[in-house]
């Protein structure tokens, strides 16, 4: 199943050329400050009822650009009540609309790593558990290795976190554009990566870059599949994977060319 996100197009035009999308929570406008406009969400519900699409969420994250809202960041590492609150609705929009899988980032490090995987843990304990009884699941994603101050970007770090949690509501969002940076654009690496996840993965986000950090979001640029040096064969590697491939990427074009190249290797 081949998706996109909705800050690519509008959910109408997404339409007519995918099967899902992937409701960017962060994007949506759906927040009022920090409060969750209810009609708002009923408008997206109300649209998506006249459109044949599945959906996933992308829960609120942490980011310091000047384009994300400042009110609903979220350091899964460094979580507040309004933090949770803020991951429950997502959570809670997930279960209202059936979603597959709601995307949610690690945290972040502070000062000392070990103690910041500690404290993220003890959170994604209490989403996960809060997730089961809505029959959510949620898939953390691995980030990508530029950035020196994010947790999981390597499997083994993303593994031993699901495996701490131990719930069967987390589990992998995997990040091929993130994995690239991460292996540093080494094709090998990549196929090692996607095939120690395999097992995990509920989620698949697609994008594409040159493999090492630029000054531009430390090199993560979304570019369409095919614009950077991955070779999406690695997306053999995800044996027996049913779920929802979405394209990560900003435009509509960039959707229509990211479609093309996968249905030539799926």
């Amino acid at each position: 199943m081949i998706g996109a996100s909705s800050f690519a197009a509008s959910l109408s035009v997404l339409d007519e050329h995918v099967d899902s999308v992937e409701l960017y929570i962060p994007k949506l406008n759906v927040y009022n400050i920090d409060e969750l406009i209810r009609e708002a969400i009923e408008s997206i519900i109300d649209e998506l009822s006249t459109c044949n699409l599945e959906t996933s969420i992308h829960a609120p994250y942490f980011a310091d650009t000047p384009n994300y809202p400042s009110e609903i960041v979220v350091d899964l590492s460094a979580m507040k009540k309004l933090h949770f609150r803020l991951m429950e609705e997502s959570i809670e929009l997930a279960s209202e609309l059936g979603s597959r899988a709601v995307v949610i980032h690690p945290g972040r490090i502070h000062t000392d790593r070990e103690h910041s995987f500690r404290k993220m843990i003890e959170n994604l304990k209490h989403l996960a558990d809060f997730a089961q009884d809505r029959n959510v699941v949620l898939g953390l994603e691995n980030k990508e290795g530029t950035d020196a101050e994010n947790l999981c970007c390597d499997y083994s770090e993303l593994l031993r976190a699901v495996n701490a949690v131990d719930s069967p509501a987390l589990g992998v969002t995997f990040d091929v554009g993130h994995a690239n940076l991460t292996c540093r654009g080494d094709q090998g690496l990549l196929n090692h990566f996607a095939r120690q996840l395999s097992e995990h993965v509920v989620h698949v986000h697609l994008h594409d870059n040159h493999g090492c950090w630029t000054d531009e979001y430390c090199g993560d640029i979304h570019m369409a599949p095919g614009g950077g040096c991955i070779d999406y064969s690695v997306l053999k590697e995800l044996r027996g994977f049913k779920g929802i491939y979405n394209l990560e990427v900003f435009s509509l074009e960039d959707v229509l060319e990211g479609k093309k190249a996968l249905k030539r290797i799926l």
